[in-house]
C-alpha cells in the first residue's frame, strides 16, 4: 500500500473514531448504536458485513445481536456455543482472529452470511473480543476484500480492537443497568404479591386477577363505614366478602348479623330487622329484639336486598338517612348505630326501571359498589377451591382423599358453574361421599359435568373409548406419582419403557407437566 494510500486509510480511520464517539454519546439505544458501528466500518474503512455477537445472559453462548447485512436472522435468533467455530474460539480465548483467505480455513462455519454460496469472490475475516475490564461481552468481526496485504489486515485488526474497546463499555453499562432494572421490576412484582397476598382475607379462597382486585377493594373500604353494596350470580361468596368487611373494620370486636331478606315475607321481615313489641300482632307473646338492634356498634349483613317489599325499602332507607328505627307496635324512636352491607344478585337498575325498587334506597346502598367475579371468569382458582373442599369435607367425612385424577381435573376446569362457589363446594362433597380409593375420578362428579366430547369421562363411548380414557388415566396417575420419570412410572406400571412412550405419544401426554 503506498503512502497516499496509507494517508487516506488513516483519515478515514480517524472519522470513523470521530464519528463512533459522537454516536456514543448521542443517548441512541444500544440496536442504533452497534448497527451504525457496523454502517461506519463498511462506509469508512470498506469492512463489509459486519456482525457483533454478545453473550447470553448465563454466558453459556453467543447470540446474534446486529449483523449489517444478514436480514434473514433475527436479532437473538441465532447463537454459537463457546469453541464453536471462529467467534466461539475468539470468546473462549480472549484473542483475536485474522484469517488471510477464509476459503482455506476449516473452522470458519460461514453460517449466517453463506458467502461459498453466494459466490462473494475470495475474501478475508477479522473477528476480535469485546471486552471491558477484562471481561470479554461478545465478538465484532468484519469481512474485508483478499489482497494478500497480510500487514495491512493485521492494521485493521488493531483498529477494530479500539472500535470494540470503545462500544464494550456502552454495552456493559447497558447491560448491568437492564440486570438492575430486571431486578427492581422483579423485587416489585414480590412485594405486591406479598401487599396482595396480606391483603386477602382468611375466609376467601383465590389467586386470580380478579380475586385480588376483590381483596383491593374489601382493604380500601373496610376502614371506613361507608355502606357497601355487594353484587354478583348466587354462589360467588358475597357473604364471606361481607364478613371478611366486617373483620377488617374498626367494628371487627362487635356483632356481625346477617339477614336473608328473600327467605321471610313482608310481615315476618319487617319483625326481623325492627323487632316487636309484645301484642303487636298475632302470636307476638313476647317482646322481641330486632336484628338491627342486635348489631348494635357492628355491622348488618341484608342478603338478597332486591327482595325488600316498598314498605320495608322506605323504613330501611329512615335507618340509613336518620339512623333511627321503631319496633313493630311501638312508636318509640331508637338509634341506629350500625354498619349496613348489601348484597343482591338482581339487576336494581332494571328493578328501579319498573319501580319495584327505590331510586333514592338504591342511591343510599350503592356508596361503594362491589361486583364479585363468576368462578367461569376466575378458572385458575378452581383448583385451589377444590382442594380446599377436599382438606375440608375429607375431615368431616373422615374419608382419606390422595388426589383428583386427570379426567376429574378436566371435568372441573371445563365446566362453566353456574352456580358458582357453592355448586363447586357441593360437587366435592358429593364426589368424597362416593370415592372408593382415596381418588376422585369423573366417574365420581355428577352427571351434570359429564361430557365424553370435551372431558373424556369413562363413563360414556364406545367399549375402545371407555379403555381408552382409563389407560390414559392410569399412565398420567402414574407419571404424577414418579414426577414426570418414564423409567420409573414404567416400572410402576409392570411395563416397558418402550410400551409408555408409544402409549404416552398416543395419549398426548405431557410428563414435564406431570412432573410438578
Amino acid at each position: 500500500m503506498d503512502n497516499i494510500a496509507v494517508y487516506s486509510r488513516r483519515a478515514h480511520e480517524l472519522e470513523a473514531i470521530l464519528s463512533l464517539s459522537r454516536l456514543l454519546s448521542s443517548g441512541h439505544n444500544q440496536q442504533v448504536i452497534l448497527s451504525s458501528t457496523l454502517a461506519l466500518l463498511n462506509d469508512e474503512l470498506g469492512l463489509q458485513r459486519g456482525l457483533i455477537l454478545l453473550f447470553t445472559p448465563d454466558k453459556e453462548g453467543l447470540i446474534l445481536e446486529v449483523a449489517q447485512e444478514a436480514t434473514m436472522f433475527k436479532r437473538g435468533k441465532l447463537t454459537y456455543r463457546r469453541g464453536e467455530g471462529i467467534v466461539g474460539q475468539v470468546v473462549e480465548t480472549g484473542l483475536p482472529v485474522t484469517i488471510l483467505k477464509v476459503s482455506e480455513e476449516p473452522n470458519f462455519l460461514d453460517r449466517i452470511y453463506n458467502r461459498r454460496q453466494k459466490n462473494t469472490g475470495e475474501i478475508s475475516f477479522i473477528c476480535v473480543p469485546i471486552v471491558c475490564e477484562s471481561e470479554v461481552l461478545g465478538t465484532l468481526s468484519v469481512d474485508r476484500v483478499y489482497d494478500g496485504d497480510v500487514v495491512s489486515l493485521d492494521h485493521d485488526m488493531h483498529f477494530l480492537k479500539v472500535v470494540a474497546s470503545m462500544i464494550a463499555y456502552d454495552v456493559k453499562i447497558r447491560r448491568q443497568s437492564a440486570a438492575i432494572h430486571s431486578s427492581l421490576e422483579q423485587e416489585n412484582t414480590r412485594l405486591k404479591n406479598e401487599l396482595r397476598e396480606r391483603f386477602r382475607p382468611e375466609n376467601i379462597i383465590g389467586t386470580s386477577n380478579a380475586m385480588r382486585e376483590v381483596y383491593q377493594a374489601i382493604h380500601q373500604v373496610a376502614p371506613s363505614d361507608a355502606t357497601v353494596l355487594i353484587r354478583g350470580e348466587s354462589g360467588t361468596g358475597k357473604e364471606l366478602v361481607a364478613h371478611a368487611i366486617h373483620v377488617a373494620s374498626l367494628r371487627a370486636k362487635q356483632p356481625f348479623v346477617k339477614v336473608n331478606c328473600a327467605a321471610l315475607n313482608e310481615n315476618l321481615l319487617e319483625s326481623e330487622l325492627f323487632g316487636h313489641e309484645k301484642g303487636s300482632f298475632t302470636g307476638a307473646v313476647a317482646q322481641r329484639k330486632g336484628r338491627v338492634e342486635e348489631a348494635e356498634g357492628g355491622t348488618l349483613f341484608l342478603d338478597e336486598i332486591g327482595d325488600f317489599s316498598p314498605i320495608i325499602q322506605i323504613k330501611l332507607l329512615r335507618v340509613l338517612q336518620e339512623r333511627t328505627y321503631e319496633r313493630v307496635g311501638s312508636n318509640t324512636s331508637r338509634k341506629a348505630d350500625i354498619r349496613l352491607i348489601c348484597a343482591t344478585n338482581r339487576n336494581l337498575e332494571a328493578a328501579m326501571e319498573s319501580g319495584t325498587f327505590r331510586e333514592d334506597l338504591y342511591y343510599r346502598i350503592n356508596v361503594f359498589p362491589m361486583m364479585l367475579p363468576p368462578l367461569r371468569d376466575r378458572s385458575g382458582d378452581i383448583m385451589l377451591l377444590a382442594n380446599h373442599f377436599i382438606e375440608a369435607y375429607s375431615k368431616k367425612m373422615k374419608k382419606q382423599i390422595k388426589r383428583i385424577g386427570p379426567s376429574a381435573i378436566d371435568l372441573l376446569t371445563s365446566y362453566r358453574w353456574p352456580g358458582n362457589v357453592r355448586e363447586l363446594e357441593n360437587t366435592i362433597e358429593r364426589a368424597i361421599l362416593v370415592s372408593q380409593d382415596g381418588v376422585i375420578h369423573g366417574h365420581n362428579l355428577p352427571p351434570t359435568l359429564q361430557s365424553s366430547k370435551v372431558t373424556n369421562t369413562i363413563g360414556t363411548g364406545t367399549f375402545e373409548e371407555r379403555v381408552a380414557v382409563f389407560e390414559r388415566d392410569i399412565i398420567m396417575d402414574a407419571l404424577k406419582r414418579s414426577r414426570g420419570n418414564m423409567a420409573a412410572a414404567a416400572i410402576d406400571l409392570g411395563t416397558t419403557s418402550r410400551i409408555l412412550r408409544y402409549k404416552v405419544k398416543q395419549y398426548n401426554i405431557d410428563p414435564k407437566q406431570l412432573s410438578r
